[in-house]
């Protein structure tokens, strides 16, 4: 594997597993953590899922169902769930980290003291945090100690969970700074429905995974708008070019963002029907308001807090995200999507890239 720029990659000495291998932890009782704690339970692991939710535990170890996060689907019987998060982690051989980005350093911080540090640590969440402005690899980084990070892990791709769940063909990416953690989970995962490539690019990965979402608002807003292909060709296109202006500000690759957390994240997030985050912008380019909404959603739309972190951190880094300075204006000022969509178009013509945008460090013009 080759690293991607400003990436060490370090080869632990353990050979990957080819089959499952234990006790696993599912952090996380949505429909993604779900869905992931149903297909690790399929392989043979007992898998425990952790919820704050009373009742999604108590649907999960009597029914064997989550009619909340994915609704009828049947759940297998070594996946049980808890609310106790100590007795969670007790004797497991890996730890899937599945909480909303809000939420994911005071969750860290809990299992810090309780997570063996020779197990790998994957983060399935997308998003960067308001209030730090890091992304989920810095945070966990950020709150576990430091003999953990090298068993870090970032898993990201086109991938809607009721899908998966379904058991159709979905293919994803894990990221990780260590060869064999990613090869770890890449056999941990995988199934005869879910195929996984690894990468060593974790801040690309990380960027094309929370980032996306804010365009898919977009994206949405302009089919509320009752716009054409053409508009969510350009909308996809420009987008992706901004979420590799940030990966590459991170240290990552602009290579990345053209593969599976990237473009193909990118273009799931923007056109599927399942999409919560294209939901909000459809809605809200229908003229609805955001808090009707998020009320009627019922699931968490991570675009939504995303479009707050992102642009700030567009001031902070001195980057041009133009689509996503017109979605926080929608969000956050009350702009109206038809106002951001003539701003957008009205702006200063120029290239449509410059051939060294593809260096390390230059992020070039829009």
């Amino acid at each position: 594997m080759t690293a991607a720029p400003g990436e060490t990659i370090r080869t632990a000495t353990s050979n990957a597993p080819t089959s499952p291998s234990g006790k696993v932890t599912v952090l996380g009782g949505g429909s993604w953590g779900t869905a992931l704690a149903k297909l690790l339970a399929e392989k043979g692991d007992d898998t425990v899922l952790w919820s704050v939710e009373l009742d999604v535990v108590s649907e999960v170890n009597t029914a064997h169902r989550s009619s909340r996060y994915l609704p009828g689907i049947e759940l297998p019987k070594n996946l049980t769930a808890t609310h106790d998060i100590v007795k969670a982690l007790e004797g497991t051989t890996m730890v899937v980290f599945v909480v909303p980005s809000h939420g994911t350093r005071e969750v860290a911080k809990m299992v810090a003291a309780h997570i063996p540090t020779d197990v790998p640590v994957v983060s399935a969440t997308k998003g960067i945090e308001n209030e730090s402005l890091m992304f989920m690899d810095e945070v966990l980084t950020d709150e576990l100690p430091r003999a953990m990070r090298s068993q870090l892990a970032f898993l990201s791709g086109p991938s809607f969970a009721k899908e998966l769940a379904q058991r159709l063909p979905t293919v994803v990416v894990v990221a990780s700074r260590t060869l064999d953690v990613a090869a770890t989970v890449q056999q941990r995962f995988r199934t005869p429905y879910l195929r996984i490539y690894t990468s060593a690019d974790v801040p690309g990965v990380e960027c094309g995974g929370a980032l996306k979402n804010v365009i898919a608002i977009a994206a949405g807003a302009a089919d509320g708008l009752g716009f054409g292909h053409n508009t969510r060709a350009a909308l996809i296109t420009r987008g992706l070019s901004e979420m590799a202006r940030v990966a590459m500000a991170r240290g990552g690759s602009a290579l990345t963002l053209a593969g599976l957390s990237g473009m193909g994240d990118l273009v799931l997030t923007c056109t599927g029907e399942l999409s919560r985050n294209r939901t909000v912008g459809l809605e809200l380019g229908k003229g609805r308001k955001l808090d009707d909404v998020l009320h009627g959603l019922g699931h968490v739309a991570e675009g939504v807090k995303t479009a707050k972190s992102a642009y700030e951190l567009s001031l902070k880094l001195k980057i041009e995200l133009p689509i996503t300075r017109e979605v926080y204006a929608v969000l956050y000022e009350g702009k109206s999507a038809q106002a951001a969509v003539v701003d957008l178009m009205e702006r200063e013509l120029g290239h449509e890239f410059d051939p060294t945008v593809f260096e390390p460090g230059k992020m070039g013009n829009d």
